[in-house]
């Protein structure tokens, strides 16, 4: 039978219908992209009663690679960012600038309790544009940090100096520099090969390949295979001051000044390189240039003592959740936190134990503690015994998310279901003795995850007296295991760190998010005993959210 034909009066209309619904997407998203770009406020500083006598507080700084609408592997999106600020607002932070770090080192001048330094680094101008607004609505003023090179090739991704001088006349930004540009040295692949130096581009395009043993050029000196250096002591310096001159040069020139604020490509060593040679000639140009310098990542608190061309921030992965941030954060810091919860009727619905839990849409969020665990029981669930659950397990790779069936008061004793690294066990737990019943790697190819690999596993349990069928994606994994506990018990469900995983950017990170979506248990007859799934209107809502966010998103990445 052929396809169903129209006539050519009917495909016009079709089109111009197209082209009408394409026409308000494009103008609504120019109102949005205006309004990002307008600013009607004015950036106010924190109140001068708020600041603490206690120098010994020190300030936090979260330092973001970027924004997008949508996010992706790096970029974090604008809902995690605003929810992300929103919490650090909510908790009390206000932020600080490059002149109150100054005068808190220099002059020994005290700062509000809750301090936060914010950055932005590689200067691109999604960022500015997605994130001008969030500032706005908060009140929080950021540094923005820039690749110098960047200017002379005039590309539309990145921040030019025209657009580097309006941020600044806006008040909500600070400018700051990366350094003159972005290129790695001493490269190898996986599998050990030598690939040498690799601009950004080149770095990008070849990133699922490369092994996390490479440096960032200015942090070494230019290496062969075997380890030998390629340049002489004279040539690794001459290499080095003409990069700092470049950029003090460029600054200038452009901007009209040099940004007062520094974060060293990528050092996190202590000092300023790898090598103590290189670290002794960029530690002389950062003292002789730089007022400050960001010289370490994955820690985000900074003390009285620090040196303030040590300074350090942590950089939140696209993929954390809010809590993951503020858990980071109460680990740093040891002050007490609120954490988020979304949902509260969802929420009320378990009992917490460990970390934290977040109920968005249809999701459950559970967010270990560090090198920890979270843990929540689902409420007036002690008398489950026969039963089916169903959900997708969204957290990374690397990691644990676990679902426990049968359990007892204490947890001691229980049936857990539990995807690990990439790996499915089921545990039988009998007064605290583990007897594994089953395992299997899902993906057995020996290869390395990377801790920021995102993982989507559709799991389906039936539980029937003492058999237990589990399916994975559709497919059948175990029928019929036998299982030895009977006893009718609660439902939990954990995440939990499954350490610190391969990192191509080494990234060291010890808090875990679990994601249990659209998660159902019904007994065997069918009747749904708990859904996260949206219902009703709530879920008219998050479809009709997540449909236009697609439109917009497709239009943004296609225009």
């Amino acid at each position: 039978m052929k396809g169903k034909q129209f006539s050519p009066e009917r495909k016009d209309r079709i089109k111009k219908i197209r082209s009408i619904f394409q026409g308000i997407i494009l103008f609504a998203l120019l109102i949005c992209i205006v309004k990002a770009l307008f600013v009607k406020s004015t950036y106010k500083p924190y109140s001068s009663n708020i600041v603490s006598q206690n120098r010994k507080s020190g300030f936090i700084s979260i330092s973001y690679f970027g924004v997008d609408r949508a996010g992706n592997n790096t970029l974090i999106s604008t809902d995690a960012l605003e929810n992300q600020l929103k919490a650090l607002k909510e908790n009390g932070y206000v932020t600080i600038t490059q002149n109150d770090i100054l005068n808190y080192y220099k002059k020994g001048k005290a700062l509000p309790e809750k301090s936060l330094f914010l950055l932005f680094e590689d200067g691109r101008t999604d960022t500015a544009i997605f994130s001008q607004k969030i500032l706005e609505k908060y009140n929080y003023k950021a540094t923005m940090l820039t690749y110098v090179d960047k200017f002379a090739k005039n590309d539309s991704k990145f921040l030019m100096p025209k657009d580097l001088l309006k941020l600044k006349n806006s008040s909500y930004w600070e400018l700051g520099t990366n350094g003159y540009r972005l290129e790695f040295i001493n490269v190898f692949d996986r599998n050990s090969n030598y690939l040498g130096s690799l601009d950004s581009v080149q770095f990008s395009k070849e990133a699922s390949k490369i092994n996390r043993k490479y440096n960032h050029y200015l942090m070494d000196y230019i290496r062969d295979e075997n380890g030998i250096p390629l340049e002489s002591y004279d040539e690794m310096k001459q290499r080095i001051d003409n990069d700092y001159k470049s950029l003090y040069n460029v600054y200038n020139k452009d901007i009209g000044y040099v940004p007062t604020l520094y974060a060293l490509m990528h050092s996190n060593t202590g000092k300023f390189g790898t090598n103590d040679k290189v670290s002794e000639i960029n530690g002389k140009w950062i003292e002789k240039i730089f007022s400050m310098n960001f010289n370490r990542e994955g820690y985000s608190l900074n003390l009285p003592d620090s040196s303030i061309y040590d300074l350090t921030r942590v950089q939140p992965q696209a993929y954390w959740s809010t809590n993951h941030l503020l858990m980071r954060i109460w680990d740093d810091t040891k002050k007490d936190v609120k954490f988020v919860v979304g949902n509260r009727e969802k929420a009320n619905k378990f009992e917490k134990t460990n970390g934290q839990a977040e109920f968005i849409d249809d999701k459950i969020v559970l967010t270990s503690n560090p090198k920890g665990k979270g843990l929540i029981k689902l409420k007036n669930s002690q008398n489950y015994k026969d039963i089916k659950v169903s959900t997708m397990l969204n957290g990374n790779i690397i990691g644990s998310q676990s679902i426990y069936l049968r359990s007892n008061d204490d947890g001691t004793s229980n049936i857990c279901v539990q995807l690990i690294n990439d790996t499915i066990n089921i545990i039988e737990n009998s007064n605290g003795n583990k007897n594994m019943l089953y395992s299997s790697t899902l993906n057995n190819n020996n290869r390395e995850i990377d801790i920021k690999e995102s993982g989507s596993k559709k799991m389906d349990i039936t539980l029937v007296d003492k058999k237990l069928t589990l399916s994975i994606d559709g497919k059948r994994i175990v029928e019929d295991l036998k299982v030895n506990k009977v006893k009718e018990g609660s439902i939990l469900l954990e995440s939990a760190w499954g350490d610190y995983g391969y990192s191509q950017r080494n990234i060291a990170d010890d808090v875990y998010d679990a994601v249990f979506k659209s998660f159902k248990v019904t007994n065997i007859d069918g009747k749904v005993l708990y859904d996260s799934s949206s219902r009703g209107m709530e879920n008219v809502i998050y479809n009709t959210k997540n449909y236009f966010n697609e439109v917009v998103n497709w239009f943004i990445k296609n225009l």
